[in-house]
């Protein structure tokens, strides 16, 4: 077998014969720490900060349902963010590579903890900002279809993928009104969703490819500093995290001020109809760094102290 059908073979966690996000998305949910549970993560977020009844609510429903303004709700988030992104250019011990050294032997250990940190980060912006618990059996993460793609869908808007924010706040607006679980999980799979969906997953399979190949190719990934070494630095990781902040801060699931646009109701209602929406995979290409985020971010970061 040659070295990348052996790669392939060994990072193909969906069965498909090919290395695609999927594959990253469901072997950094096993890796030790990644996945969040959304009650403990919610109660230790707002303990101390709001009365138990109104953590309660929150956790029962939702923060913003709950009463906690917007605002408070931005600064945990942003919290968050500064964490999770202090973790990831100190990326080497925290999270475990799934599968152990063997596993870490075909693929560059930086791709899978990155990714790690940003799913963390991911699961706890769902949470503050009102989406519901990725389902679980106990400690074991239940990926199912809907789930992956609805995190694929927080990839796109991390990286600027256009079409990405609407979809997401169709989303919300379903679950806000009330839109049956199960037509939901339908758009996400093969309805309503799905086109933008396999679009971004498209754009993701080809630079993840390049990205883990040349990391073999070079052997110049380590186990310990790998985001160095991989090219994944510490600037990159907070510009994506706001803009899914930016997103999910103005949802009918997170601000009770919200203004669903019409992009939002046409989402709502082909979910309804169980339409699709087309693409252009053509137009599905990210933007680069915001220049006010990336500035802000550099300047932050000169005077902070990254905590390993």
């Amino acid at each position: 077998m040659k070295v990348n059908e052996k790669i392939v073979s060994t990072l193909d966690q969906n069965g498909n014969g090919q290395l695609d996000i999927e594959d990253i998305i469901i072997l950094s949910m096993k890796a030790p720490g990644v996945h969040i549970h959304r009650a403990d993560f919610l109660k230790k977020e707002l303990t101390n900060k709001f009365p138990q009844e109104v953590i309660d609510k929150a956790i029962a429903t939702t923060p913003a349902n709950a009463g906690i303004p917007l605002e408070k709700i931005n600064e945990i988030v942003d919290d968050v963010i500064k964490f999770e992104r202090n973790c990831v250019s100190g990326i080497s011990t925290a999270l475990g590579v799934p599968g152990g050294w063997a596993m870490a032997a075909t693929i560059p250990a930086d791709i899978i903890q990155y990714y790690g940190y940003t799913l963390r980060a991911i699961q706890k912006l769902l949470y503050l900002y009102g989406f519901p618990e990725i389902e679980s059996e106990g400690e074991e993460v239940r990926l199912d279809s809907h789930t992956i793609n609805q995190i694929i869908l927080c990839l796109g808007i991390m990286n600027g993928i256009a079409g990405a924010n609407n979809a997401m706040k169709g989303i919300a607006r379903a679950l806000a009104t009330g839109v049956e679980k199960k037509l939901l999980n339908t758009a996400l799979t093969k309805g309503t969703f799905y086109p933008l969906v396999k679009a971004i997953a498209k754009w993701f399979g080809v630079n993840m490819t390049k990205k883990v190949f040349a990391g073999f190719f070079k052997k110049a990934i380590p186990i310990v500093g790998g985001v160095i070494g991989g090219g994944i630095t510490f600037f990159s990781f907070k510009p994506c995290c706001v803009r899914l902040k930016k997103v999910l801060q103005d949802t009918m699931l997170s601000n009770p001020q919200h203004i669903s646009s019409k992009e939002e109701e046409e989402y709502v209602t082909s979910i309804k109809d169980e339409t699709i929406i087309e693409v252009n995979e053509d137009e599905i290409v990210p933007v680069g760094l915001d220049e006010d985020i990336e500035a802000e971010d550099v300047e932050e970061a000169a005077g902070e102290d990254v905590e390993e």
